[in-house]
């Protein structure tokens, strides 16, 4: 995978910039604080260079105590920017990461129902939490290790070669050879950090879809088929795992070995230093209390940069996301679409999926206003598809497609959704109660509004046998509910939502004879009134329809009533209805 680590840093930087105060403070107060933390063992130095200086106890001593009172101040004026940047830090960080997480989600739900169709769920919910955390990791990394590690490395190389050019030269040195080959290596490693990601990515995804298909795992027999699978991702993952850990650790090792080589060549340095007089006792004390620092900000910088690559690794997966452009988007300058009859035409359509397979080739179709029509026809028609391009699902291959004369292509996608209710075959809920999936269809509706529209569509009847009546939880997806109880609870959306034109795709496959008359009287009321496209493989259940269209790869090949289709004896019409009546499919 190609990494993104510029632009998802260009990312984190502009929503950064939308809090410049909180950001300047931070910094400001960083640096204020990380530089006292060096200019403390000055003082330290002086107080044991005046204790090894010979003086009167009694004169040393007034010397000693104004040394620890500005040694007070000092520590609690570093205690107060600390605090501060705390404060700061803590402000725009989680004002910057809630940001992110919206930008993230309203990016994620523009994409086109292919782009769904090909991820997993639990990948890209992965991704999306993964984003924003990934910019909490790096920001603290700045703000708590590397601003002080420069801070700390600036005022000490200062001190260093204020004392001694050579000292200060030979620290100067260290620290650059030392983070240089930080940076190799954490740069070397970030390849097999990005894999170690899209493997838990892979991994989350595989347990996500087990998870989500649980019941044809058990009723399929594929438990041992599935937890192998499962057992294979994860082995993937541990080896990735285990490689980028055995290399951290021996990164580690040469790590050590440097620092080791610092304090006793720094030692060994002081020491001839000290016998031409050129430090004294303090200087050794500075020189240490320099060294601790330096050991622990440059051990640090290891570890800081390893977290921020592998987090930039976590979160490249959503830039990707974020970098890819909307499949399907409104055209520049994009009117609203505007319904008054609801004529609905089809020009020459062509369609093709992936642009390979043709599904639809010079379709033509003009539906009237407040028509009624049923599209049927074999599996793989283009039934469907009509009705998918129709909501712009996908866009044309060629053609187009007019609603009240209006190119669909040139109109806002909110817009068209708007003026059109769908009720699909297998119909998907939210996890949320049974009032706020009709009241989906027309968020501002009030609740007898809700309670009228379950009425109409036979909702009602359930809904109060359950125990917490319209506030009942369906379960992901509506689990908790029958095929046909979900069925209900779409139609009644539908029947909210009172938009001009209705799809109804199968909308009663799910429903026994007993429901399915109890519904009809529903969609008959809900039908008056509107232009209406029904997609049927059960042909009793359009026969009251205006106009019924036969569709056979991807061409109208009949069309007429239901009683003029039979005439035709020849028919794919008039053979199908044979095969159904017949008694080979029974409603």
């Amino acid at each position: 995978m190609q990494t993104n680590t510029k632009k998802t840093l260009k990312i984190y930087w502009r929503y950064s910039l939308k809090y410049k105060i909180a950001v300047f403070s931070v910094l400001i107060f960083g640096i204020a604080s990380a530089a006292l933390t060096s200019i403390v063992p000055l003082y330290f130095k002086h107080f044991f260079d005046v204790l090894a200086g010979g003086q009167l106890p009694s004169a040393a001593g007034k010397i000693l105590v104004g040394i620890l009172l500005t040694i007070l101040g000092l520590e609690l004026f570093q205690w107060f920017c600390t605090r501060a940047y705390t404060f700061f830090a803590n402000y725009f960080e989680s004002k910057v990461m809630i940001e992110l997480s919206n930008h993230a989600f309203a990016y994620l739900l523009k994409h086109s129902f292919g782009f769904f169709n090909d991820n997993f769920v639990g990948s890209l919910v992965k991704k999306v939490k993964w984003f924003s955390r990934s910019f909490e990791v790096i920001a603290d990394r700045i703000i708590w290790s590397l601003t002080p590690l420069i801070v700390n490395i600036v005022v000490i190389v200062i001190v260093l070669f204020s004392r001694n050019l050579i000292l200060g030269g030979v620290v100067l040195f260290w620290v650059i050879v030392f983070l240089i080959f930080n940076w190799l290596f954490i740069r070397y490693k970030l390849k097999y950090d990005i894999a170690r990601s899209e493997a838990e990515t892979e991994t989350t995804g595989v347990l996500a879809d087990a998870v989500t298909n649980n019941s044809t795992i058990k009723f399929f027999n594929g438990y041992d088929r599935e937890v192998d699978n499962f057992a294979n991702v994860n082995e993937n993952l541990r080896r990735l795992r285990k490689l980028t850990w055995d290399l951290g650790s021996l990164f580690d090792l040469v790590q050590s070995l440097f620092m080791v080589a610092l304090e006793i060549g720094s030692f060994y340095l002081a020491i001839k230093l000290w016998q031409r007089g050129i430090l004294t006792v303090g200087d050794f004390v500075l020189i240490q209390s320099y060294l601790l620092t330096i050991f622990h900000r440059t051990w640090d910088f290891g570890r800081v940069v390893r977290d921020i690559y592998e987090s930039l690794a976590d979160a490249e997966e959503m830039t990707e996301i974020l970098n890819t452009p909307h499949e399907i988007q409104d055209v520049k300058n994009a009117t609203n679409l505007v319904v008054g009859n609801a004529l609905v035409e089809f020009k020459k359509v062509t369609f093709c999926y992936h642009q390979t397979r043709k599904v639809l080739d010079g379709f033509d179709l003009t539906i009237k206003p407040k028509e009624h029509i049923a599209l049927i026809g074999p599996s793989g028609a283009g039934k469907t598809t009509v009705t998918k391009l129709l909501m712009r699902i996908y866009d044309l291959t060629g053609g187009e497609i007019l609603i009240d004369g209006q190119d669909i292509a040139k109109v806002t996608q909110e817009s068209l959704w708007q003026n059109i209710s769908l009720v699909p075959q297998d119909p998907v809920l939210f996890h949320r109660s049974l009032m706020e999936n009709i009241r989906y269809g027309k968020p501002e509706a009030t609740d007898e509004q809700v309670i009228e529209a379950a009425k109409l569509a036979h909702c009602h009847e359930f809904i109060s046998t359950s125990p917490d009546g319209y506030q009942t939880y369906v379960g992901e997806r509506g689990i908790k509910l029958s095929g046909g109880e979900r069925q209900r609870v779409a139609i009644a959306r539908a029947i909210l939502r009172n938009a001009p034109i209705l799809i109804l795709d199968e909308a009663t496959s799910s429903l026994d004879s007993e429901s399915e008359k109890l519904i009809q009287d529903a969609l008959d009321k809900l039908m008056a009134g509107k232009t209406v496209i029904v997609v049927a493989h059960r042909l009793s259940t359009i026969r009251k329809m205006d106009r019924i269209v036969v569709v056979d790869n991807g061409q109208i090949i009949e069309q007429g009533s239901h009683d003029q289709l039979l005439k035709n004896k020849n028919g794919l019409y008039c053979k199908l209805w044979q095969l159904q009546s017949g008694g080979f499919l029974v409603d």
